[in-house]
């Protein structure tokens, strides 16, 4: 969930440090030989390990994930120094090489050339899954293209653990990331969030919260359900849950401390069940009329979310569907 910091070794890939000793039993990779020992059979350069570590505590590193980085002869991670804790907690001396967000294309090109050599690679971020709100999506992309060996090791998601501790039903549901800062894109990607069937999760700073929140609100209704998740498997663990409306009045009052990482869960738009899927009973007005009444409650001076919401409750149309265009 970090924002890509830069920070730790600068050395160049494969030089020094470490043993870089591959383990004597690789049954745990799952991909063949052990990692450390060159390319598996029939696939050409080594192979590029993204290892899932913990989102805030250590002991929810797996066993496979710790094989991993004791066998590799080179870890690429985001910063070298958060890294380090891991590998101290866990006795793993494999050399560490800085790669984050601002490393340029001349680290990537370095990392390629290690893989073309036949070496193995494991790609490490500062907590969780690499790619997902975080740097190393155009490596893993580059040595696919090549035809390399992308081998994913899973464990930790803040995004996972968020929808659990929700509370909030998550069937269906997707993942925003952090949003746009302003502008129609952010209003675009709300809007979006507010008609969608399926829950929603997305990242935020602290410093942000607030702002976010009340958008949330705006855009969602102030009774679309929510959940504020702060430091997730941390000690200072906290989840805040209620209605959008309610959750923006006490972030914008302070009743929630803005320090950490955040993960905001929404629930789906309210009717995107069976039942909304249901014919139009007779009487009932048309998608059309209903969205023209949803307009001139608009003109009026209310919120499109407060429109919707009572063009809704009067006709028993779908939420999500007057949300749309025509």
């Amino acid at each position: 969930m970090s924002g890509g910091r830069a920070g730790g070794s600068g050395e160049a890939p494969g030089s020094g440090g470490g043993s870089g000793a591959p383990a004597a039993n690789g049954a745990a990779t799952g991909s063949g030989a052990a990692p450390g020992s060159g390319a598996a059979a029939g696939s050409a350069g080594g192979r590029l390990f993204v290892v899932a570590t913990p989102i805030g505590n250590l002991g929810d590193v797996t066993y496979r994930a710790v094989e991993v980085l004791r066998a590799v002869p080179l870890v690429a991670a985001e910063d070298t120094r958060l890294t380090r804790r891991l590998c101290a907690r866990y006795e793993i001396t494999t050399h560490l090489v800085s790669y984050h967000a601002r490393s340029g294309r001349g680290r990537e090109l370095e990392l390629l050339e290690h893989l073309r050599s036949g070496r193995d690679l494991a790609l490490v971020t500062d907590a969780g899954t690499p790619l997902v709100s975080d740097p190393g999506g155009e490596l893993a992309s580059a040595w696919a293209a090549e035809g390399g060996a992308v081998v994913p090791i899973p464990g930790a998601s803040a995004v996972l653990a968020a929808l659990v501790a929700s509370g909030l039903s998550a069937a269906r549901w997707t993942f925003e990331g952090f949003l746009p800062r302003s502008g129609r894109e952010r209003r675009d990607r709300l809007s979006r969030i507010a008609a969608d069937e399926r829950a929603c999760v997305l990242y935020e700073a602290p410093s942000r919260v607030p702002a976010t929140v009340a958008d949330l609100a705006a855009a969602a209704g102030a009774e679309r359900r929510a959940a504020i998740c702060r430091e997730l498997t941390k000690i200072h663990e906290e989840v805040v849950r209620g209605p959008l409306g309610e959750l923006a009045a006490r972030a914008a009052a302070g009743a929630i401390l803005l320090r950490g990482e955040f993960a905001i869960v929404v629930e789906a738009v309210p009717g995107s069940g069976a039942a909304a899927k249901q014919p139009a009973r007779e009487g009932q007005p048309s998608m059309e009329e209903a969205r023209a009444d949803v307009a001139r409650l608009m003109a009026s001076g209310l919120r499109r979310s407060e429109a919707v919401r009572q063009v809704a409750a009067a006709t028993g149309l779908d939420r999500r569907e007057l949300y749309r265009p025509d």
